[in-house]
């Protein structure tokens, strides 16, 4: 590929906000999804530019090849923090005498919001504020848990106004760490690797048998111990997992024929709720610790993909 060539995608890719980076690549469809996967978007954008210019490189991008980015890129609407500032801060102010608004520019194209709420009575508490974090040309705002719930949707009102989408998307996924919630969120957490890191073939690795132990034993051992790598690996890769601290079911469903209770017309209630300083690290472990099975149930390894953590189950 010519360094021209090379140059003029470095600087489109630049200009590219990196909470739109994937979307537009895949646009572009110049690159395969094989190598897509290959790029760790959550380092600095710099060396994820770096990446993909000698990804480029590989498939000797042509002129053209590199004008189309270029066009998909000028397609997407440019951003006006400024306007969105302005818009938040007036739709707020015309719906509460009594509010306070405050922003801070953040990395990545984010802006924080930090909203005092009052009434059109009593002034702004600033002791109790709501705090947002909004990602500009997406439709998620990452916002903290208010003490006011009438004002949610007023909330959600100003930031669609002046976000200029049609929705501020609205999930149930809860974290206190904002990095794994962005990762979930915009996918920047791909689950599924088909390579393994380790250069020891799991039938070389310890299994820390007795050497006494029946030949057959330990092969079976070995094939169900491989088996369970091989499942989690599938299921959760090899890389470290987006922090949450729990998820929660609600499960209501009617008790079935042959039950003394199937007359009763009102359903069964429950709730359960798993919860560690690291839950999806610790369902990672569940199955080589031979704890639970493997596969675990979707129910607990599709969290990154539905993108939430609060599940209620009900009878189809």
């Amino acid at each position: 590929m010519d360094e021209t060539i090379a140059e003029f995608i470095k600087r489109t890719i630049l200009k590219i906000p990196m909470t739109e980076m994937t979307t537009i690549l895949k646009a572009w469809d110049f690159l395969s999804e094989n190598q897509l996967q290959t790029v760790n978007f959550r380092q600095r954008k710099e060396s994820v530019v770096q990446h993909l210019v000698e990804l480029c490189e590989e498939n000797n991008a042509s002129l053209n090849d590199a004008a189309l980015l270029d066009i998909i890129c000028e397609d997407v609407d440019l951003f006006d923090m400024k306007q969105f500032k302005s818009s938040f801060k007036k739709v707020l102010q015309r719906a509460l005498k009594n509010v306070t608004v405050s922003f801070r520019d953040a990395e990545e194209n984010a802006v924080w919001i930090r909203i005092a709420w009052g009434t059109q009575y009593t002034k702004p508490n600033q002791y109790r504020p709501t705090y947002v974090v909004y990602y500009s040309q997406t439709p998620y705002a990452f916002t903290s848990l208010s003490t006011l719930k009438s004002n949610i949707p007023l909330l959600g009102q100003a930031l669609t106004i002046a976000s200029k989408h049609h929705e501020i998307v609205k999930m149930d996924l809860r974290s206190r760490y904002l990095d794994s919630l962005k990762a979930i969120v915009f996918k920047q957490y791909n689950q599924n690797f088909e390579t393994h890191n380790s250069t020891t073939p799991l039938q070389e690795r310890s299994l820390g048998l007795h050497v006494n132990m029946d030949s057959r034993i330990i092969h079976e051992n070995a094939m169900e111990k491989e088996r369970v790598q091989r499942v989690t690996q599938e299921t959760f890769g090899d890389h470290p997992q987006p922090q949450l601290e729990f998820a929660q079911y609600k499960l209501e469903t009617k008790f079935r024929n042959g039950s003394i209770l199937a007359e009763r017309e009102e359903p069964l209630r429950c709730l359960i709720k798993f919860s560690s300083p690291h839950l999806l690290e610790a369902l990672k472990s569940l199955a080589p610790a031979g704890i639970a099975d493997a596969p675990l149930s979707p129910l607990l390894t599709c969290i990154p993909n539905k993108k939430m953590n609060y599940f209620k189950i009900r009878d189809k």
